[in-house]
C-alpha cells in the first residue's frame, strides 16, 4: 500500500478506498466524514460499533502528509488496529502504537519511523501522551490531525469516564493550537455529545450521527434465579451454537475463572480474560480467540472492551452491566460482520444491589449520576415493550416498535396490552402538581403512598393525591412512567439529574386524553417458579405432562418392588427426566442423582415410557444436556469416599476436612443421594445399638418421604437422635436405593 504525499480537493475517495483497503463502497456517513477530515475541519462522529468508525481516520491519515495521532484508552485494541492496517500494507512501519507495553528501545524505533515520515498512524494512550517529552516530540513532528477514539470517556456523564481524557485538549494545545481534531464514539446520549464537543473546544465541528440501530442483533433478557441455573442455561445455549465465537461478560475476575471452568468441563472451548492475568497469557488468550483456537472468551466487563472480532455470534451478560451505554457497546461486539448475533443477558435484583454497593464510597454527585444510570438499566431489563425501541430512544433516536421485526424477546413473545389512559392521565397530573421538579422515584413513591424521606421533607403525604395508586403497586407505575417517556409525554431533564418535565404533547394529553395501551413491565422480584423459556433450546423447559406420568410410574414401580417411590428416583431426578427426555441408559446416567447402579436397577420402564412419549408427541430432544459442575474442593467428595473405604472414624474425617459432624453427614447424604454407595457399617456397628439401627431402617422402609424432621418426630420417643437417623439413612440409601 502506497501513501500519497498530499491531498487535492478533487481526490476520488472511492478510488482511494479501493486502493488502500480493497473496498468498493463506503458505509453509512464514512465518505462525508473522511472529506471533513481531509478539509481539516474539526469533526465529531457517533457511529455504532461495527459501523466502520476506524476507517474514518485511517483512510485520511494514509492520504495526508505527516502522521495522525490516534488517542485510544485500550492497549489491546491498539494492537489489533495496528495489525489490521499493517495487513493492508507492504510497509510494516505504516502504523505503530506508543504505550506502557513498549521498552525504551522500541519507543525510539517508533519515533524514528515518525521522524522519517514512513509512519502514517500512531496509536497512543492518553497517559503516554501526557508526558512532556512526548508532547515536545510531537510538537516538532509533522502531525496531520488528532483522532480521539472512545470519546465518551471524556464526559463525566458517560458510562466509562476517565479523568485523563479530560486533559486531552490541554495536550493538543501543547502540540499545536491549529491542529484539527476528530472525536469518535459508538455511544453518546445528547448530553454526552455536547460535553465532548465543549471539553475538546471543537471549533464549529461537522457533526455526523449515524443510526444507533444494530439490525443484526437479537436482544433477550432472562431472569437469573440462581448461579447454578444461569450457568446451566449458558451451557445449554452455547451447545446450540457449536463452533461459533461468543463473549460472556461478567463483573468479577473470579467469575471469569469459574464460568470458564464450568464451560470447559462441559466440552466448550473457553478461556477467562481479565486484567489480573499475566500479560503474555492475556495476549495469548486474545490471539487464540481471534484465531478461533478458542470459541468462547469469558471477560470482565471493563477489560472485555479490548476484544475486537467481526464474527462474534453471541454476547452473554452473566451480570447485568451498570449502564445502558455499557450494555449497548458490549452487545455491539456481536455481529460486526452484518450477520446475526444473539445478545442474551441474565438479570436479577441482587446484581443491582451489588452495583449499588460499589457506589458506597463515591462522592454525592458521582453517586447520583451512577444511580441514575443504574435506574435506566433496571427499566430496560424489566420492560415488556420493544427493547430496540427502548435502546434507540435512550440515545435520542425515534424508532417504531412495529419495525423491530421480532428481533427482541418482547416483540417475539409479546405480552397482552392494557388500556392505561386513566392511569397515564393520573401520572401526568401528579408530575404537574409537583411543579415538574422531581424524578421517577419520588413520583412513584407519591402515587403508591410510600412515606419516604423526601416525601416527608416536602410534606407531600398531606397532598390530596397522595397514595391514590397504591393498589396497582410500584412496578405498574414504573411501567406507566417509562411509557410516558417513550410516547414523548414526559422527558428527563438530564442537566438536572433526570427530573421529569412535561412535553407539549404531554400537556395536550392532559387537556384531551387519547387512548393509550401498553404491555406492563415484567416482575423479576420473585422468579423462583418460572420455567425457562428459550426459542433456541428444544426441551429446556420442564414438561409437566411427562412429569405426572413419571410420578405415576414411580408409584407403580414402588408397589411392584415393595419400595417407597422416593427410593427409586428422587423428585429432582424425575424433573430432570421431564426436561431432557433420556431414552438410553447412557442418557439416564446423565440425570441428576442417577448412578450406574440406579440406572441398571430401575431405569428400564422409565426409558420405555419416555421413548414412547417422545415419539408420540414429536419432541425434539436436546443433545449434550448434561451439566457437569466444578468440584467443590473444600468439601471433597473423593476424600470422603476414600476415607470411608479405609474405614476412618467419621469424627477424624470431619476434623481433617474442618467440618462439623452435621456438615459431614450432610455431605455424605448428598453423595449417596447422587447414586454413590458409602459402606459405613464399620462405624454404625461400633457406635449405634443394633436394635436402633433396625428401628430406623424399618422406618425408612415404610416411610412416604425421606424427611429427617418427620423421621425424628416418629422415632424420638425411643430416644433416637437426629444424628443416628442421618447415619442409618445413609446405610439405607446405599443398600436399597443404590
Amino acid at each position: 500500500m502506497e501513501t500519497t504525499a498530499a491531498v487535492g480537493a478533487s481526490v476520488d475517495l472511492k478510488k482511494s478506498l479501493e486502493n488502500f483497503f480493497g473496498f468498493d463502497n463506503f458505509k453509512l456517513n464514512q465518505e462525508h466524514i473522511i472529506q471533513s477530515v481531509l478539509d481539516q475541519k474539526d469533526t465529531f462522529v457517533i457511529m455504532p460499533t461495527g459501523g466502520g468508525k476506524s476507517l474514518c481516520y485511517q483512510l485520511p491519515a494514509l492520504m495526508m502528509e505527516g502522521t495522525a495521532l490516534v488517542i485510544s484508552p485500550l492497549i489491546a485494541l491498539m494492537k489489533n488496529q495496528v495489525d489490521s492496517i499493517r495487513g493492508h500494507s507492504t510497509e510494516r512501519s505504516v502504523a505503530h502504537f506508543l504505550n506502557s507495553s513498549l521498552n525504551k528501545t522500541q519507543m525510539r524505533e517508533v519515533k524514528s519511523d515518525i521522524t522519517s515520515g514512513v509512519t502514517k498512524l500512531v496509536f497512543i494512550a492518553p497517559e503516554t501522551l501526557t508526558k512532556e517529552e512526548n508532547i515536545e516530540f510531537f510538537r516538532n513532528s509533522n502531525i496531520s490531525f488528532i483522532a480521539v477514539d472512545e470519546a465518551h470517556c471524556i464526559s463525566e456523564w458517560g458510562h466509562d469516564f476517565r479523568p485523563e481524557y479530560r486533559k486531552i485538549r490541554q495536550m493538543v494545545k501543547g502540540i499545536s493550537d491549529s491542529i484539527p481534531v476528530i472525536a469518535l464514539t459508538a455511544t453518546a446520549t445528547p448530553k454526552v455529545q455536547s460535553d465532548i464537543i465543549k471539553n475538546l473546544e471543537m471549533d464549529d465541528p461537522n457533526v455526523f450521527v449515524s443510526s444507533f440501530n444494530r439490525e443484526s442483533l437479537y436482544y433477550e433478557i432472562r431472569p437469573k434465579v440462581s448461579k447454578d441455573q444461569a450457568q446451566k442455561e449458558i451451557v445449554q445455549f452455547i451447545n446450540t451454537k457449536k463452533g461459533q465465537s461468543g463473549i460472556i461478560y461478567v463483573q468479577s475476575r473470579k467469575s471469569t475463572e469459574e464460568i470458564a471452568k464450568v464451560l470447559q468441563l462441559n466440552g466448550i472451548n473457553a478461556a477467562p480474560y481479565h486484567a489480573g492475568l499475566d500479560g503474555k497469557l492475556r495476549t495469548r488468550v486474545q490471539d487464540n480467540f481471534l484465531m478461533e483456537d478458542i470459541d468462547v472468551i469469558v471477560a470482565t466487563i471493563a477489560f472485555g472492551m479490548g476484544i475486537d472480532k467481526p464474527d462474534v455470534r453471541f454476547v452473554i451478560h452473566y451480570d447485568i452491566p451498570k449502564s445502558i451505554e455499557n450494555y449497548y457497546q458490549e452487545t455491539g461486539r456481536g455481529g460486526r460482520d452484518g450477520l446475526g448475533s444473539h445478545c442474551l443477558s441474565f438479570y436479577s435484583y441482587k446484581d443491582i444491589l451489588k452495583l449499588e454497593k460499589f457506589l458506597k464510597d463515591k462522592g454525592v454527585a458521582e453517586k447520583e449520576l451512577a444511580g441514575q444510570l443504574i435506574e435506566e438499566i433496571i427499566a430496560y431489563a424489566e420492560t415488556s415493550s420493544c427493547r430496540r425501541q427502548f435502546l434507540l430512544h435512550y440515545f435520542g433516536e425515534q424508532f417504531a416498535a412495529e419495525d423491530c421485526g421480532k428481533d427482541c424477546d418482547n416483540c417475539k413473545h409479546p405480552k397482552e396490552k392494557k388500556d392505561v389512559t386513566h392511569e397515564m392521565h393520573q401520572t401526568l397530573t401528579v408530575v404537574k402538581e409537583l411543579k415538574e421538579n422531581y424524578k421517577v422515584k419520588l413520583i412513584v413513591d407519591f402515587i403508591i403512598g410510600r412515606v419516604s424521606k423526601d416525601i416527608q421533607t416536602y410534606n407531600f403525604d398531606a397532598k390530596p393525591g397522595f397514595g391514590k395508586g397504591k393498589e396497582q403497586g410500584e412496578l405498574f407505575w414504573h411501567s406507566i412512567l417509562r411509557h410516558a417517556i417513550l410516547n414523548n409525554l414526559l422527558y428527563k431533564e438530564i442537566e438536572e439529574y433526570g427530573i421529569l418535565r412535561m412535553t407539549d404533547k404531554g400537556k395536550a394529553f392532559l387537556d384531551k386524553p387519547t387512548n393509550i395501551e401498553i404491555p406492563l413491565n415484567r416482575d423479576y422480584s420473585d422468579t423462583k417458579g418460572d420455567a425457562v423459556i428459550t426459542s433456541n433450546t428444544a426441551g429446556a423447559a420442564l414438561d409437566d405432562n411427562l412429569l405426572i406420568m413419571l410420578k405415576d410410574l414411580r408409584k407403580a414401580e414402588g408397589r411392584r418392588l415393595d419400595l417407597q417411590p422416593w427410593i427409586i428416583f428422587s423428585e429432582v431426578s424425575l424433573q430432570d427426566m421431564a426436561t431432557f427426555y433420556p431414552i438410553s441408559k447412557d442418557d439416564m446416567m446423565k440425570i441428576s442423582g442417577v448412578s450406574s447402579g440406579k440406572a441398571n436397577k430401575f431405569s428400564k420402564p422409565f426409558l420405555a415410557l419416555i421413548k414412547e412419549y417422545v415419539e408420540e408427541n414429536d419432541i425434539i430432544r436436546p443433545e449434550d444436556f448434561v451439566m457437569k459442575q466444578v468440584a467443590n474442593k473444600s468439601k471433597s467428595k473423593v476424600t470422603i469416599i476414600q476415607a470411608i473405604d479405609r474405614k476412618l472414624p467419621l469424627e477424624d474425617l470431619a476434623s481433617s476436612l474442618k467440618l462439623s459432624m452435621e456438615e459431614l453427614l450432610r455431605e455424605m447424604n448428598m453423595i449417596v443421594t447422587s447414586g454413590t454407595k458409602l459402606d459405613i457399617n464399620y462405624y454404625l456397628n461400633e457406635n449405634i445399638d443394633e436394635s436402633v439401627i433396625e428401628d430406623i431402617f424399618d422406618y425408612f422402609n415404610e416411610a412416604e418421604s425421606d424427611s429427617l424432621e418427620e423421621a425424628h418426630k416418629e422415632l424420638q420417643e425411643d430416644d433416637i437422635t437426629t444424628e443416628e437417623i442421618q447415619l442409618v439413612k445413609i446405610k439405607f440409601l446405599t443398600e436399597l436405593a443404590n
